[in-house]
């Protein structure tokens, strides 16, 4: 496998946006109210199963510290009807294609702005309506090697980049800087160079946030930074017998160990103190696992591909890092690695799209059913500590449903629109009671539906009422080249003040 860059050069910065942008705007600003209106008005199907306006997660929520990584709750919306906030197209697209797309990696959301990586730069969009549309860029010392969906609570994240270097030069392609900052006001907060990094490219460098901490792991060697200073906390490099290949953040921080050589690779999962990197419990995969993902890092849980590329089997370990049961996924996808067609860019080993972990349940995606008068697909809750079915939430017929996130004890969860029939949602849903509460109703650009829509090729977030979507790659359009490439978009409930 080659480390090296991905297979294109990043163009230049975007500039601004022209009159086709608008123009599409006001279409999805008037197909948006209509889709909802019928919705609303015909018979209240959307509302089935329930109105939860006295939700417990609210109640359940605790303030975190500002280093902690976030963790939000998402509240019953006046109207769950879907306004625009944002729709940004980048330029300059006219020489890429599906060969050598420009890479748009990373999109994080708050407040107050929905912020995308793309190329070299970062940008900070504006998701106030009266508001100018460009926030802030922040221009990177290089290309974006990895991210982190993480965010802490005050709104901070971290990026690794690639410092240009001459072509054909040991170090060209070497991603070794880490690059800390502000989310709300593009502020670069610090910028560190990864020790002994010549060995990290953008197919294998992968980087997380835990509470205080920036750790990052390339294969060959890790390193983790306090997040208030930047200083060094601990490192490791070659010499062992096992590698940091990538850690896994959020709540506690899991570090993923490679151990021998192709083909009589092992591998091992432990949990790690963030301040000294020292191991706090070590559990060892069974031999057999070609790969193995960390979708959670509390409760542990791995996700692992037992003889196959595919993942075939979820493992929960308890709170000591011992074998509390297997969830095999047969008829299941639980979409680890599936990004970037498979390639490993920007950072994979925490990047499940058809799993979320709550604190006593994993939520996975059934596979696609092309059944007619049956849902696309479905989600089921496996209990954690059994492995048993608890719940099951059902698509409908050509509108799959994908998890986004916890909400408490509750899941978030993406309904894909079906055109004119049915408007695109954001629900969430109580496996307990399995009752549904939609908390948004939209619809999207019929022509960006599918790759908006698709989470292997999109960022799809959901951050206080609002739904933000991130294309990773952008591909100049066959029959007009010169027009701007939609990017980001974000629609917020016309019951929410912005």
């Amino acid at each position: 496998m080659s480390f090296g860059p991905p297979p294109s050069i990043y163009t230049q910065s975007a500039l601004s946006a022209d009159t086709a942008r608008k123009r599409r705007r006001t279409k999805l600003l008037g197909a948006v109210a209509v889709i909802t209106a019928l919705a609303l008005g015909g018979g209240g199907w959307l509302f089935a199963s329930g109105d939860d306006s006295d939700p417990v997660d609210a109640r359940r929520t605790v303030a975190q510290s500002p280093d902690a990584v976030r963790e939000t709750t998402e509240q019953v919306p006046a109207s769950p009807e879907g306004r625009l906030m944002l729709e940004h197209d980048e330029e300059n697209l006219a020489r890429t294609n599906d060969a050598s797309p420009r890479y748009a990696p990373g999109t994080w959301a708050t407040d107050k702005v929905m912020v995308k990586g793309v190329a070299n730069r970062l940008e900070g969009y504006n998701i106030a309506l009266d508001a100018d549309e460009k926030a802030w860029t922040l221009k990177l010392p290089g290309h974006l090697c990895a991210t982190s969906r993480h965010v802490t609570a005050d709104g901070r994240t971290a990026v690794v980049v690639q410092p240009p270097q001459p072509k054909g030069s040991e170090k060209d392609g070497v991603c070794d800087q880490v690059v800390f900052f502000d989310l709300n006001t593009g502020k670069k907060l610090w910028q560190k160079k990864m020790p002994a990094a010549g060995s990290a490219f953008v197919t294998n460098t992968n980087l997380t946030l835990t509470k205080g901490v920036v750790a990052v792991a390339w294969g060959q060697g890790s390193v983790a930074y306090d997040m208030k200073s930047g200083k060094q906390l601990w490192n490791s490099t070659l010499g062992s017998e096992c590698e940091d290949k990538a850690f896994a953040g959020g709540r506690a921080l899991l570090s993923l160990l490679s151990c021998g050589s192709v083909p009589d690779v092992t591998f091992r999962v432990q949990k790690l103190d963030p301040r000294t990197g020292k191991a706090r419990w070590s559990y060892k995969v069974a031999a057999g696992i070609q790969t193995v993902y960390l979708p959670s890092s509390d409760p542990p849980v791995l996700a692992v591909a037992a003889g196959d590329s595919e993942v075939t089997d979820l493992i929960s370990l308890d709170a000591a890092g011992k074998h509390r049961t297997t969830i095999a996924l047969n008829g299941y996808e639980a979409k680890c690695g599936e990004r970037y067609f498979g390639l490993s860019f920007f950072g994979e080993y925490e990047s499940c799209d058809g799993v979320v972990v709550g604190r006593t349940q994993a939520f996975v995606t059934s596979k696609e059913n092309i059944a007619t008068g049956q849902p696309s697909n479905w989600i089921v809750a496996f209990d954690l500590a059994t492995g048993k079915t608890v719940g099951k939430f059902d698509g409908r017929e050509l509108q799959k449903v994908h998890p986004l996130r916890m909400s408490g004890d509750d899941l978030l969860i993406y309904r894909r629109g079906a055109g004119v029939v049915a408007p695109a949602a954001v629900v969430r849903w109580n496996p307990r009671t399995d009752r549904e509460t939609p908390l948004l109703l939209f619809t999207l650009p019929e022509d960006d539906d599918g790759e908006l829509s698709d989470p292997e090729q999109s960022d799809i977030l959901f951050q206080q009422g609002r739904a933000f979507f991130g294309k990773r790659e952008l591909v100049a359009d066959d029959k007009y080249p010169t027009d701007g490439v939609l990017m980001a978009l974000a629609v917020g409930s016309a019951g929410l003040k912005h």
